[in-house]
């Protein structure tokens, strides 16, 4: 597989949106899905797959249901890192740092972006709570949309985004004979320092 090299003089913001291009012009089904890994009680990780949608040095920032054990286990432990992997184009980004509750107003813009059935959803799942069936889910969707009916769906208080602000980003970029390229950039003493690491 004849693969092109990353650009090793970049800001690693300006590279990841280089690659990110790439991705969504490759043909993924769904080029922003990252996998967050968070840290609970007892130093117990947990990962789960969620989507990107935004990213820059003000964070990489992702929503979910405050009730959520991501949102709990960051109530614990406020670090995680985020892993996006395009097997077509065999590139992995690796994303660490501090995270942070997005504001009220970006939340509530990207809450009013959503499809309604989306918006309703959100109301309606008592996220990672055990339920006695599907059909409870159905019920609930049949209620808000029925409160909701005839007017815009309000963002509801448990539900918003986080920011991974990042101090650590990588880049791997696959290559034959596992002689992997990999270009890390740390955040420290307010600057970035890039490192090339052994595959």
């Amino acid at each position: 597989m004849d693969l092109p090299s990353f650009q090793p003089n970049a800001d690693p913001f300006e590279l990841f949106e280089s690659w990110f291009n790439e991705a969504k012009n490759a043909g993924f089904i769904e080029p922003t899905a990252m996998t967050v890994c968070t840290v609970g009680p007892g130093g117990r990780p947990s990962a789960r797959q969620v989507l990107l949608k935004a990213h820059g040095p003000e964070g990489f920032v992702f929503y979910t249901n405050y009730g959520s054990r991501k949102a709990q286990d960051i109530g614990v432990t406020p670090f995680a890192s985020a892993v996006l992997w395009w097997d077509k184009l065999y590139r992995q980004i690796r994303v660490e740092g501090r995270v942070e509750v997005v504001s009220d107003e970006e939340s509530d813009a990207y809450f009013s972006s959503r499809p309604r059935g989306s918006q309703i959803g959100a109301w309606s799942s008592p996220q990672s709570e055990v339920l006695d069936s599907f059909r409870y889910l159905t019920e609930k969707v049949g209620e808000f949309e029925e409160r909701f009916e005839d007017q815009p769906v309000p963002r509801p208080d448990f539900w918003g985004g986080f920011k991974i602000i990042a101090d650590r980003i990588e880049f791997w970029q696959g290559r034959k004979d596992r002689l992997h390229e990999r270009l890390c950039f740390r955040f420290e003493n307010s600057n970035w320092v890039k490192e090339i690491l052994g595959p």
